[in-house]
């Protein structure tokens, strides 16, 4: 899939129509598309975003979500983006469409989709989405339209790109370094969702899901009546408990859209009270509220990391059980080792008194019973101890107790380890750290309260009492938030317990029934994708590795740096963890790498996802080059840039994102390239240059050297 055309129709900088040609050529797959700061660049990234998610953008990157955030609310954010002397001019509406050719649908020929979303300030309702197929609408769309769902989202998300995916596509070069910085679970659960989706782990689990609730009803039919209804009924509970999660989920939603409303109007006051007290000019109120956001955001990380440390604190209390429960799975562990290579012992045995059996025959040697028994039980004991002695020995009264499978006998190690090695130390250093920035931050808030003007008269009274009130709502509504985000976390623990009474239940009633030939099929397929999908997971966690490791060892200039990579996949999908290893294979600390060596690494990821999801949607990357020395560049610019997608689109600002050497050593691969001129304070334009003369153009355009 590639992208053939952009239409920028006053939006934003961009006044009127503006189109830009992107299809790569020949073996060239590089486009570069450079200016000036406040030119246009990261507004021309932001408006194909909200080409194909609208709303939905804030998911894609947390720069979307902030300026959305500081607006207020999406609509406010969104209503801006009219061209200033468009709306002088008495134009209200504004588009951004993106033609694509290359998209595969099945059942429908096409060469080309073009998607339009348009927004008009006046009716000030919803954003317009338009999809057309080879210039015509389709009657696919109107089929895929669901009851709260546009056919044409629906279609972007299912045939374009899903957004839970889009960030490994679009990304700020110098910001994908938070991939190295995921600390807390529930980061990591949300990138996991992402890594799930874009390796297609997701859309196997869903389908084995369909045929698992086709199978229910098979076994409905031969279920006994209790049986049945508590079949009935767990899957009633499944469901509805989902519904809640939704609910809560769109809840939180609508709470962090009022408060960031809330929390714009209480800053406007704010504003306005320093002003009249005159205690503190705007420019240091502006200083202080960028380094209270920045304190605010990491005190989230660091309660985020708190929280997942507080739900080990149970375990950590428990920790003889918790030994006893490890010394019994380890126990479970060598009794399922034990039986198969007591198989095993037993086969080789038989074998060797087999062999001598036929040796006496063939002799004609007779033995007295005692001796032959003798030499028997000898035999058997002398094989043991000297070929098997490694067999751990298990009490003869053992009782499997929790039948643990590999990946939850690791997560439960996982957890031991973290008790006995690191709980202690990082917990009480994250709770320094915890009570340092609360006490920073209410040094800020004092220093904002002291400028506010003491003065008492009706008009500064008003302003406070109004601001008293916001913050309260903004703290009320930060608890609100607090409880939902808890109550979710129950309902997420109570579906996997619903499932595995589901799964237990499953069983009973498949031992106890007799199906159709129709149902021992459904069966045998849901037992071929399960086997399937453990297969695809090992082969996709190995091929992952082995390509992440090669990049790495492609991009850093540390050589062997990196020994080994190490993912960990669970078998529901839904958590995927990456390790890095150095040569002693001791693991890497991800936060302790530099910044160039973090870039490394989320380069090396994304360019080993991106391959491996076997999606085909260019890559778009701002700011490129940033937090690089020389040979890092080189190495991204012969490795990284020409491989991660078949067409690549770049952002520099060249001389300091993207120097001279750096773009000849580019410029093999670069099929086209575009300046952003500025005619006006109102209005941009692209230009095209031919590649080899780009950085002519732009000296001789800004006189720059």
């Amino acid at each position: 899939m590639y992208i053939k055309e952009i239409e920028l129709n006053n939006f934003r900088i961009y006044k009127g129509n503006n189109k830009i040609a992107l299809l790569p050529e020949g073996n060239k797959n590089i486009i570069v598309i450079s200016g000036k700061n406040g030119f246009g660049k990261t507004t021309f990234l932001m408006s194909l975003v909200w080409c194909l998610y609208g709303k939905q953008m804030e998911k894609v990157d947390e720069l979307y979500e902030k300026e959305i955030r500081d607006k207020g609310n999406y609509t406010k954010y969104i209503s801006n983006s009219l061209n200033r002397k468009a709306y002088e001019d008495g134009e209200t509406e504004f588009s951004v469409s993106v033609t694509f050719s290359g998209v595969k649908i099945p059942d429908v020929t096409c060469n080309e989709v073009t998607i339009k979303r348009s927004y008009n300030v006046i009716s000030n309702t919803s954003d317009r989405v338009d999809v057309l197929i080879d210039g015509y609408q389709n009657q696919l769309i109107e089929d895929l339209t669901k009851e709260n769902q546009k056919g044409e989202e629906i279609f972007i998300r299912d045939f374009i790109l899903p957004i839970e995916i889009a960030k490994f596509f679009f990304f700020d070069a110098e910001k994908i370094v938070s991939l190295a910085e995921i600390n807390s679970n529930n980061q990591r659960r949300q990138l996991s969702k992402a890594y799930s989706e874009v390796l297609g782990i997701q859309k196997y689990e869903d389908l084995k899901a369909n045929l698992e609730e086709k199978q229910d009803e098979y076994r409905r039919r031969s279920a006994k009546p209790e049986e049945k209804e508590e079949l009935n009924q767990l899957h009633a509970d499944i469901e509805n408990t989902k519904i809640e999660i939704e609910k809560l989920a769109e809840n939180i939603d609508d709470l962090k859209h009022e408060k960031n409303q809330k929390e714009k109007e209480a800053e406007d006051i704010q504003r306005r009270l320093i002003k009249e007290g005159d205690k503190m000019t705007l420019d240091e109120l502006n200083l202080l509220k960028d380094e209270q956001k920045k304190l605010e955001l990491k005190k989230t990380e660091v309660q985020e990391s708190l929280k997942d440390y507080f739900d080990i604190i149970p375990f950590a209390l428990a920790g003889e059980t918790l030994m006893n429960i490890s010394e019994q799975i380890t126990n479970e562990r060598n009794l399922t080792e034990q039986k198969y290579k007591q198989e095993d012992v037993n086969s080789k045995i038989n074998q060797i008194k087999q062999e001598i059996e036929e040796q006496r025959v063939e002799e004609r040697l007779v033995f007295d019973t005692n001796v032959r028994d003798f030499y028997e039980n000898q035999i058997v004991k002398l094989v043991k101890k000297h070929f098997f002695s490694d067999i751990p020995d298990v009490p003869d009264n053992f009782e499997t107790l929790h039948d643990f499978s590999n990946s939850e006998t690791n997560e439960f190690n996982q957890l031991v380890n973290t008790i006995k090695h690191s709980f202690k130390e990082t917990f009480a250093r994250l709770n320094t750290e915890y009570s340092y920035l609360k006490n920073q931050l209410d040094s800020i808030s004092r220093k904002i309260r002291d400028a506010e003007k003491s003065a008492e008269d009706e008009y500064i009274a008003e302003l406070r009492k109004k601001k008293d009130v916001l913050d309260k709502r903004i703290l009320s509504i930060s608890n609100e938030i607090e409880t939902i985000n808890q109550k979710i976390g129950e309902l997420n623990n109570q579906v996997k317990i619903l499932k595995q009474k589901q799964e237990i239940l499953r069983k009973k009633i498949d031992e106890s029934s007799q199906y159709s030939e129709k149902e021992q099929k459904t069966k045998q397929i849901i037992n071929r994708l399960q086997n399937f999908i453990a297969l695809f997971k090992e082969e996709k966690k190995k091929s992952l590795e082995e390509k992440m490791l090669k990049g790495l060892n492609t991009l850093l200039h540390k050589k062997e740096f990196i020994k080994k990579v190490e993912v960990d996949i669970s078998h529901t999908g839904e958590d995927i963890d990456i390790s890095l290893f150095d040569n002693s294979n001791k693991q890497i600390d991800k936060g302790s790498l530099s910044m160039g060596e973090r870039q490394m690494y989320a380069s090396a990821l994304l360019n080993a996802l991106v391959d491996e999801s076997d999606i085909e949607f260019p890559v778009f990357i701002d700011s490129p080059m940033q937090k690089f020395d020389e040979q890092h560049a080189e190495n991204i610019i012969k490795h990284f840039y020409p491989n991660v997608s078949k067409q690549v689109v770049i952002f520099p600002l060249i001389n300091k994102e993207l120097t001279e050497k750096e773009y000849k050593q580019l410029q093999p691969k670069v099929c086209k390239s575009f300046l952003i001129d500025n005619i006006s304070n109102e209005k941009s334009v692209f230009i095209e240059c031919q590649p080899k003369e780009l950085l002519e153009n732009y000296k001789e355009k800004y006189n720059a050297d």
